[in-house]
């Protein structure tokens, strides 16, 4: 998982509300297991109409998506969050999330900022024709107007998204504990060590023994 304490850049100042994650990433585009390409099928009904936005010239590679209320709803395809990172989004600023959507962004890299309606609005203005700033480190919106916006996040999934941390990643940073519970775990009770295990044994020998009688 890539470190994030910083995106910046153009924002594509979209404002759709209740995106869900068929708009996203379409159903058709779920039989990959891969998470590479996914972005050439990305909000692809959306770039079926002349004029989108997400075919703009101004946003190419834009990091930040500016959306409305209830982003990432309908089902839990992990695939809405590949299709973003793969269309190069590394935040997307909405006043709410889908709970699952939510999880699924911090997991690929993506921070899920949540702001007020009324500076989604001023963002949207902004973010015309200017850069946004989104600041892990800061907690806060920036643009060049001087806008700055605060915004929370649970505090662990902050630290994932910096450390670059996802389940396994976690899981590794707590090598050393882990392995000393293992040698002390053999210590006291030594029938848990890998190796043959008795049952095997028992039950080798019952079958050994039904085939003499």
């Amino acid at each position: 998982m890539t470190p994030v304490t910083r995106v910046a850049g153009a924002a594509y100042p979209w404002g759709a509300k209740n995106v869900d994650t068929d708009v996203i990433i379409p159903a058709h585009w779920l039989k990959t297991i891969s998470r590479t390409g996914l972005g050439r099928g990305a909000f692809e009904t959306v770039r079926a109409v002349p004029g989108n936005i997400f075919d703009d010239p101004r946003y190419a590679g834009a990091p930040i998506v500016v959306a409305g209320s209830n982003f990432g709803c309908g089902s839990s395809r992990e695939h809405a969050a590949w299709a973003l990172v793969d269309m190069g989004v590394r935040a997307v600023i909405a006043p709410s999330f889908s709970d699952i959507f939510s999880g699924n962004a911090v997991k690929n890299s993506i921070v899920p900022v949540v702001l007020p309606q009324e500076a989604i609005d001023r963002l949207l203005v902004a973010a015309v024709d200017q850069p946004i700033v989104v600041d892990l480190e800061t907690m806060t919106v920036t643009t060049p107007f001087q806008d700055r916006f605060a915004f929370t996040l649970d505090p662990f999934r902050r630290r994932c998204l910096i450390e670059g941390l996802d389940e396994i990643g976690l899981t590794l940073a707590r090598d050393v504990a882990i392995s000393a519970y293992e040698a002390a775990t053999i210590g006291s009770r030594p029938w848990v060590a890998p190796g043959p295990r008795g049952g095997d044994r028992h039950e080798g020998d019952a079958v050994a023994g039904a085939g003499r009688t």
